[in-house]
């Protein structure tokens, strides 16, 4: 294939890969300021379906039981579109990360400590083998955070009748690696497959995004993700950041 063939808009950004990011950039702003245009007027719609609940409250009629189920409905997904808003804004902010060097163990210490209450609940027990000598790493607190929240949810959920979460930190040849082992229900080869894409979900109400923020925030750090699961045994996340070089 000869240059004339291809579209000379085409050939300018393949010679310039600044201007394909500047406005992969600007794309992201415009979504990130289309989702804030769209929560305004959906938390107006989602208040005046909780006062038209309220309204009909003492309304006992065969006709208001289902106005009132229909209610339910709406707020329902109301709270779906305000889930999915949060987790795609989320997802559009992550092109700048201020990095600063930081403790991998403290951060999930602290996630670890959050869901603490509702492991217990669930009769998860939580094992820490968290290497003391762990190196720093260079990290942004606040989205990494976010990663590693996403990612014990997702173990804890696939844990619903109980089990055992084991949580590991170590040093790697390049940097240090988190391990979050689960003897949950596993993932099943499709899933697998296609669980970093974004808006892919099997979960009912799940806005798809999770996965794909958490993946995308662990790569903004320069790292990788990788996942193992087997249907019935579990499932086993690994997460890898360089060290910053020594001088």
């Amino acid at each position: 294939m000869d240059d004339e063939s291809l579209d000379p808009e085409l050939i300018e950004h393949l010679a310039n890969p600044q201007s394909l990011r500047d406005q992969y950039d600007e794309l992201a702003g415009l979504a990130g300021s289309l989702a804030h245009e769209v929560k305004n007027p959906l938390a107006v719609i989602r208040m005046n379906v909780e006062l038209l609940a309220e309204d009909m409250e003492q309304v006992n009629t065969p006709e208001a039981r289902r106005a009132k189920e229909r209610i339910r409905t709406v707020n329902r997904q109301c709270e779906r579109l305000e889930t999915l808003l949060a987790d795609f804004l989320r997802f559009t902010r992550l092109n700048s990360l201020e990095l600063k060097p930081g403790n991998l163990n403290d951060h999930i210490n602290q996630v670890l400590d959050f869901y603490s209450a509702q492991s217990k609940r669930q009769n998860i027990e939580v094992i820490r083998y968290l290497d003391s000598e762990l190196p720093r790493i260079r990290l942004d607190s606040q989205t990494l955070q976010a990663a590693l929240i996403n990612l014990v949810k997702n173990a804890i959920e696939a844990m619903p009748d109980g089990g055992q979460l084991l949580v590991r930190t170590r040093m790697t040849r390049s940097g240090v690696a988190l391990d979050l082992i689960d003897t949950g229900t596993g993932i099943d080869p499709k899933t697998l497959l296609n669980m970093f894409k974004t808006f892919y979900t099997n979960k009912e109400g799940g806005s798809g995004l999770g996965l794909p923020t958490a993946k995308k925030i662990i790569e903004a750090h320069g790292g990788r993700i990788s996942v193992e699961s087997e249907i019935g045994r579990g499932t086993h996340f690994c997460v890898e950041f360089p060290a910053p070089m020594r001088i």
